[in-house]
């Protein structure tokens, strides 16, 4: 390899870098695992490609600059009408046809990824009246974003094997662009100030070469000789090193395009061999369905197998800097749960059998789940969600209800999981939205659950006592879901006081947690500048609670349930042109700003799609009309059948290109959402929630008999009263004996705590109906041989 020696490059480091739209219009990979790149497509150009996994995008875009070098200069992704379609029904191949206003020529694409190299091709064909394309100039331009990030990037233009191509670098990650015809130009320049974009919009002319920008924010340009032909195969490969990348890229082109597309095609056919025929559940011929297959199968890592992230897309990317990284391509357990679920309703495992093992390689010391992380477990955000630590529980017992075959051991990692959420459990410090602590609905009605679960797997596993202790947990936990989560001075709606609130807000580290829905102010981040954040928590509601029904802990004709679905109908719920969204809450502020304009860590939040489905669900339970809610989700997707997080919920705005029930700037494809429908097909398809757990349903929704009364005083909620009746089940993390009375010390008993292979000790004591005297006691600890040193007490009412 030899870099050119050309003139010398101004501009450094160039305009700050930004990363692109999130609501992408395709989203691609190949199905083989030594193809280790993927790429997405937004407004008729490649966006972000992620290599060598699929949390780590390596680029902003790559798009073609067209001009006739005299009187006009078009950008694909600004000046061309884009129109995007699938190559197939079942593989995730694209064409693109970008064409001019005036009809006078246009740029087809066809998009894949080599099927087994890091290599992304793209076949272009110049079209229109030979006479005027004659004269055109067409120019490659990249935007290296190397090592997730646009700063840093050294870009460099070289000879070798006699071909002059581009190349850039960063922290050992390299990319090499080419194609199967010559490049006559060629520039490395800082963007804004001298790429190639700077540089044609000057005089429709490419007038810099500079062979190399290094430290910056670069753009990469190449003018191609279309002397012979107007149809050539554009390829950008990766690698661990220049040789590596550029050998990548030489192989790549070198094989036929037809020859790669049809390999690419025939993998993906491979991946339908034992997917279920819902089609005919669809509204839409099966459409939605297949594309949604396909999307939560690319999801998946190559590297670290099992590992699916949320979305490849990076919300509101446009405003994004290299300091936000994340972005949705990240693991987060509660989402990538519910997509391997999909997968399982549509009746593929596989992949699901590699989530639980790689689930099982990421869990904590200590039991818990990171709120997300990188696919190599590297976690991102540092907070704690129970629900996304009985997710995986969850996942293990659909498996295992599947009758799938594991020979990997998960049993470990059940009880490491039940074991967390015992111990730091019921507050949560975060619910599924991320943003608060507290008693959440739908965090309850996923740890109640997930406990019944793992203690099916206990007794499976010949651990009666364990099993009866994680059950009567969970007892406790849904005998005061009403008394946490029910507010009884509702306000929203007229003549409705009893209904589920989004969560009763209390921080975890207050050992005597607020427990009233009536009482308490909620913090709602994300408020616009100059307006208050705060609530009364019993006037903010969610569709949480649909969870309750959704697993089998209450009833969907519940009468609470059915006020509150009223309630989040009156409050929550967008009429659009293709059917009904709802929001998440109401004074939700992650959202696209009040004017249209992006989030910028302030917003008003809009209607979600997977919350269509999660109604339909409902829906289904209580025997209403479910159509309605597939016809409204497939509605929402894009041509290309991507179901967007968010979709636009007012008045259309033509200036910033909000409509309606469309997508807004958050992110799409969201695999939540494609998981949400496929199960709601397949719920539809079998006349029965997918979700619902019998376990459940059996223990809570008949006779009752096997539930226990059970009042839990631990260290991280010091209850100060119990019921007549009840058991009073006193619980600490290491091995005790509890020093108590319930006569005010007139008598006295010293009982020694019972061990549990959760790291949970306990002592129950039976709180007869004719108790008057409240109990008191101490704690003597065993291995430390020492007092605790003071005295609680505990009411009886």
């Amino acid at each position: 390899m030899k870099i050119l020696n050309q003139t010398q490059v101004f501009g450094s480091p160039g305009i700050d870098p930004r990363w692109t739209h999130a609501n992408k219009d395709g989203v691609g990979t190949a199905y083989s695992t030594s193809s280790q790149v993927w790429f997405t497509i937004w407004n008729g150009v490649v966006t972000e490609i992620y290599h060598p996994t699929v949390d780590k995008p390596q680029i902003r875009d790559l798009q073609y600059l067209i001009s006739d070098g005299k009187s006009f200069f078009h950008e694909e992704k600004r000046h061309l009408r884009s129109q995007v379609e699938h190559l197939w029904t079942h593989g995730l191949g694209f064409r693109i046809t970008n064409s001019d206003p005036q009809g006078r020529y246009a740029v087809i694409k066809e998009v894949i990824a080599d099927p087994h190299l890091s290599c992304i091709l793209q076949h272009t064909k110049l079209t229109g009246e030979r006479e005027f394309i004659s004269q055109l100039h067409l120019y490659a331009l990249c935007a290296p974003h190397l090592e997730v990030g646009g700063r840093d990037n050294n870009g460099y233009t070289v000879e070798v094997a006699g071909l002059n191509i581009l190349v850039a670098e960063k922290g050992g990650t390299w990319l090499a662009l080419g194609a199967t015809v010559p490049f006559t130009r060629l520039s490395c320049g800082y963007v804004g100030r001298s790429d190639g974009w700077t540089d044609l919009a000057d005089n429709f002319w490419m007038d810099w070469q500079f062979d190399s920008a290094v430290d910056g924010n670069l753009a990469l340009t190449g003018k191609l000789n279309l002397a012979q032909s107007q149809e050539f195969t554009l390829g950008l490969a990766f690698g661990t090193s220049v040789h590596n990348a550029i050998s990548t890229l030489f192989q790549s082109l070198n094989l036929p395009f037809e020859h790669q597309k049809q390999q690419y095609n025939e993998q993906w056919k491979q991946s339908r061999n034992d997917i279920k025929s819902l089609e005919n559940v669809s509204c839409d011929e099966g459409k939605l369905y297949h594309s949604s297959v396909s999307l939560l199968l690319a999801h998946e890592d190559k590297t670290y197998p099992g590992a699916l992230i949320a979305s490849m897309a990076i919300p509101w990317g446009e405003t994004k800097d290299d300091q936000d990284q994340g972005g949705y391509h990240l693991v987060w357990t509660r989402d990538m749960v519910s997509s391997v679920a999909g997968l399982v309703a549509a009746g593929e495992t596989d992949t699901a059998v590699r989530s639980l093992i790689y689930l099982a390689t990421s869990q904590q010391e200590d039991g818990g789940f990171a709120q997300n992380f990188w696919v190599d477990g590297e976690p991102y955000w540092q907070g704690i969600q129970l629900d996304e630590v009985a997710f995986p529980i969850l996942l293990a017992w659909l498996l295992h209800q599947e009758k799938v075959p594991l020979n990997f051991d998960i049993y470990p990692m059940i009880l490491r999981a039940a074991g967390y959420l015992i111990r730091h459990g019921p507050v949560t410090q975060q619910e599924r939205w991320e943003e608060c602590s507290g008693y959440s609905p739908s965090t309850l009605a996923c740890n109640i659950a997930g406990l019944i679960c793992a203690a099916q797997f206990a007794r499976e596993h010949g651990d009666e006592a364990t099993a009866e202790f994680i059950e009567e947990y969970a007892d406790f936990l849904e005998s005061h879901i009403e008394d946490w989560t029910v507010t009884t001075e509702g306000t929203l709606v007229p003549g409705i006081k009893r209904h589920y609130i989004r969560i009763t807000p209390t921080d975890i580290n207050n050992p005597q947690p607020n427990e009233n829905p009536n009482q308490g102010t909620l913090f709602i981040s994300s408020q616009p500048p100059g307006e208050s954040g705060e609530f009364p928590a019993k006037e903010i509601v969610d569709g949480g609670f649909l969870q309750l029904v959704r697993y089998g802990i209450r009833k969907p004709d519940d009468p609470i349930i059915v006020d509150s679905v009223k309630v989040i109908d009156a409050v929550l719920k967008v009429d659009t042109p293709v059917g009904s969204c709802w929001h998440r809450y109401n004074h939700d502020g992650y959202g696209q700003q009040k004017d249209g304009s992006p989030y910028t860590g302030w917003g008003k939040g809009r209607a979600w799609p997977l919350l269509t489905g999660e109604r339909g669900h409902y829906e289904l339970a209580v025997g209403g009309d479910v159509k309605t809610y597939i016809k409204a989700m497939e509605r929402f997707a894009s041509d290309t059948c991507l179901l967007p997080e968010q979709v636009w919920d007012e008045t259309d705005k033509p200036d910033v290109h909000m409509y309606l029930g469309k997508p807004t700037g958050s992110a799409m494809p969201l695999m939540w959402a494609h998981a949400e429908y496929i199960k709601l097909l397949r719920s539809t398809y079998d006349g029965q929630v997918f979700d619902f757990i019998p376990a459940v349903a059996n223990r809570y929704l008949g006779e009752r008999k096997q539930c226990k009364s059970l009042e839990i005083w631990k260290f991280n909620r010091q209850v100060s009263q119990v019921k007549k009746g009840q058991t009073l089940r006193i619980q600490a993390l290491a091995s005790f004996q509890l020093h108590w009375s319930d006569d005010n010390w007139q008598t006295l008993q010293d009982t020694p705590s019972t061990s549990t292979k959760l790291g949970v000790n306990f002592v129950d004591i039976p709180v007869s109906d004719h108790q008057q005297q409240p109990i008191t006691f101490t704690f003597f600890w065993i291995d430390s041989n020492k007092w605790e040193e003071r005295n609680y007490t505990i009411t009886v009412s």
